[in-house]
């Protein structure tokens, strides 16, 4: 894209910055626009499950509702409580709005269409995914109030339990890719198993870390069963009680941003990312992109369908989940993947 910019006269420096900027439009938009319609996928994947019809009166079959809501909340009053911090108040929705947005930058969409195709993609992204949490720990915290205070606890023991098995599981996929770039990663799914299917997913070893990064991806989300952070019968709204307005709304478009990010992630790093399913060269004639969306949109209604379907894990089971089952298997794979690597002499993806 730089180059077309200095085709149009433009310095390179001028054009890198242009090009740049282009590129983060590219995504933010559409992506903007994805979690308004996929709020409205999740209510009707939900209302389907419980025998109800969901959002259908604002626009054809119902898919305005999400913009219809988002405009009431722009027009409602923003209501900042008398006792809060309220620069900190104020700041942790936009945190975790940002954040959501951030680790989109390194997510290869097709071969070459990535905004950032950095060496340490996937150290990026555990990196940006960390922060998420600040959001919510700040917003309990600068409330000034005890159910968002108990909600921003939880929030970080829970993402700290499973932050840390999500680490060991993205370790045995580098291991096996021999490289930290995103795109490296999808291309080294390419015909992994007996040649014919294109994904790390397919591999009896990488699989159970598929299972695990799955489940481990909700609980890092807050996705039910694991929203213990805003679990209303005993927190209300937890660490959104204090809020309203475009405050509460930034939280609830970097909640789906980030669960769609997750599914990204999932498909990216165990599906094949922007390959076809299949390594035959009928299915490559289908866009890459769209695969991708493909994949994202079938974890998406997996992540519904637990909402809709699973009741909500108690917070000692969270935890009992997290360290003494996840953290040590996980770890346990992580020995047993490097060992069968370093026996077959195809450590890091190539011949030792």
């Amino acid at each position: 894209m730089t180059e077309f910019f200095q085709t149009l006269g433009m310095t390179y420096e001028w054009a890198w910055f242009t090009s740049t900027i282009a590129g983060i439009l590219l995504i933010a938009l559409p992506l903007m626009l994805a979690v308004a319609m996929i709020i409205y996928v999740d209510r009707k994947i939900w209302a389907a499950m419980a025998l109800r019809r969901g959002p259908n009166v604002v626009g054809p079959l119902g898919l305005l509702q999400s913009f219809a809501d988002g405009l009431k909340v722009f027009l409602q009053e923003t209501i900042i409580p008398s006792a809060s911090n309220k620069a900190l108040f104020l700041l942790a929705p936009i945190i975790t709005f940002t954040v959501a947005l951030m680790a989109w930058a390194v997510i290869p969409f097709n071969s070459g269409a990535i905004l950032a195709d950095i060496n340490v993609g996937l150290l990026y992204v555990l990196a940006i995914s960390s922060l998420g949490v600040y959001g919510t720990v700040i917003a309990g915290w600068s409330s000034n109030s005890k159910y968002p205070f108990f909600s921003a606890m939880r929030a970080s023991a829970q993402m700290i339990s499973y932050e840390v098995s999500i680490g060991f599981i993205l370790i045995c996929v580098v291991l096996w890719a021999g490289t930290f770039n995103m795109n490296g990663i999808v291309l080294a799914q390419k015909g992994h198993v007996l040649g014919l299917f294109n994904g790390f997913v397919f591999n009896p070893l990488l699989f159970p870390m598929w299972v695990m990064f799955l489940i481990s991806g909700m609980a890092e989300t807050q996705r039910a069963p694991f929203d213990l952070t805003e679990a209303e019968s005993e927190l209300v709204a937890g660490y959104q009680t204090e809020y309203s307005s475009m405050s509460f709304a930034l939280y609830w478009l970097g909640e789906y941003a980030n669960v769609l990010l997750m599914c990204a992630l999932n498909a990216t790093l165990f599906w094949g990312g922007w390959l076809p399913p299949l390594d035959l060269p009928v299915l490559y004639l289908i866009p890459g992109w769209l695969w991708l969306f493909i994949k994202i949109f079938f974890f998406f209604f997996v992540f519904s369908w637990v909402k809709a379907t699973v009741p909500r894990y108690r917070y000692d089971q969270l935890m009992r989940l997290g360290w003494k089952v996840f953290l040590p298997v996980s770890l346990l794979f992580v020995v047993v993947v490097s060992g069968y690597l370093m026996a077959t002499g195809h450590f890091g993806g190539h011949s030792a």
